[in-house]
């Protein structure tokens, strides 16, 4: 597998930088559990970091955009978005059923005293990053 080319708009880090204290460890976790799976993921060969909306969000060439984000008017939790029209969400409610908390068919809502799951997250970021690879499978590849 090629080494995977990152390209971070610098914009991103303020707005790591700009998260709480109580905050900002989980949001960089979160982006490291997406960096992780882009590399262990054939097929992705550069994963760009941007901002969409004012949130991260990552971007593959077949993929479907990933953002995350904390907002202040909901401090207690921290989540991660997708493209509403896609049939992700959708997907991992089938898959993970409860094992996740989910805001709609948009996101997967973390609670910041929350253990992750995280091989079932990582596969939900890795159909997110190849999705238009694996949309026409019932579940995604998952």
């Amino acid at each position: 597998m090629s080494k995977l080319i990152l390209k971070t708009d610098p914009k991103v880090n303020e707005i790591f930088s700009n998260y709480p204290d109580s905050v900002r460890d989980k949001m960089l976790y979160l982006k490291e559990l997406v960096i992780q799976t882009a590399e262990e993921t054939a097929g992705i060969e550069e994963l760009e970091i941007t901002l969409k909306w004012g949130e991260p969000s990552f971007v593959t060439k077949h993929g479907s955009t990933l953002r995350m984000d904390w907002k202040e008017r909901a401090s207690d939790q921290y989540a991660m978005y997708f493209q509403c029209t896609s049939r992700l969400v959708e997907t991992f409610r089938i898959v993970f059923g409860p094992m996740f908390q989910y805001e709609g068919n948009r996101a997967i809502i973390f609670q910041l005293n929350q253990k992750i799951p995280v091989s079932e997250l990582k596969e939900c970021i890795k159909a997110t990053l190849t999705y238009h690879h694996v949309k026409h499978l019932i579940t995604l590849g998952i």
